[in-house]
């Protein structure tokens, strides 16, 4: 059993990895500004802000074996989710990563083609950005788990492909992954790293 902090854990994503987690056995503590319906019943839950307070949270975290970030990018970066991580002193942090930093070919990511929708930019670029930064860390065992294009509620059905940098998609040409296959793939990473200091992808 493992000590898992989720920032962001009353957000969608967070939720289910949350829920995955208790499923398994893990301790829980969802981090967040405040108390919500949205903690999953049996976690613990821990008041902060990874951005204002994060030498504060990083005090309240300590006892923790990992921390998942779940945050939206517009909101947390890199920085300041490391700098909660180093003060409580939790070597594995894991990060829910965004389509935008997938590359469509060597050297060309998503979010830099011509038809990226504009609306989604404000989260897509401090994604990639929070991903690029990462690459600088060697103190830390980091993991960066990238969302297929259309990441949407659905059922969990443990059947998805993983990969590495390059978007990729079904055979019907859809990028698509649901909250709860992604939580399967972010606990199986926690449980037997197999992404150390790298980032992988999922979709179906």
């Amino acid at each position: 059993m493992s000590r898992i902090a989720i920032i962001g854990g009353t957000g969608n994503v967070g939720q289910r990895i949350a829920v995955e987690a208790q499923s398994r056995g893990h301790q829980v503590t969802v981090v967040a500004r405040k108390p919500s319906a949205a903690i999953p019943f049996g976690a613990n839950f821990v008041a902060g802000d990874a951005v204002t307070g994060a030498a504060a949270l990083g005090e309240k975290l300590k006892g923790h074996d990992v921390l998942v970030s779940a945050a939206k990018f517009a909101s947390v970066t890199a920085a300041n989710v490391l700098e909660v991580a180093r003060g409580a002193g939790i070597g594995r942090v894991l990060v829910v990563g965004g389509a935008g930093s997938l590359e469509i070919k060597p050297g060309l990511r998503l979010v830099d083609t011509p038809d990226f929708p504009e609306a989604y930019k404000s989260e897509a670029v401090p994604g990639a950005q929070f991903l690029d930064d990462l690459r600088k860390v060697h103190d830390v065992d980091w993991t960066f788990l990238t969302p297929a294009a259309h990441f949407v509620p659905g059922l969990r059905t443990g059947k998805f492909r993983l990969g590495g940098d390059a978007f990729f998609t079904d055979d019907k040409g859809n990028s698509v992954i649901s909250y709860e296959d992604y939580a399967i793939a972010m606990l199986d990473e926690i449980e037997k790293p197999a992404n150390v200091c790298k980032r992988f992808s999922i979709a179906y």
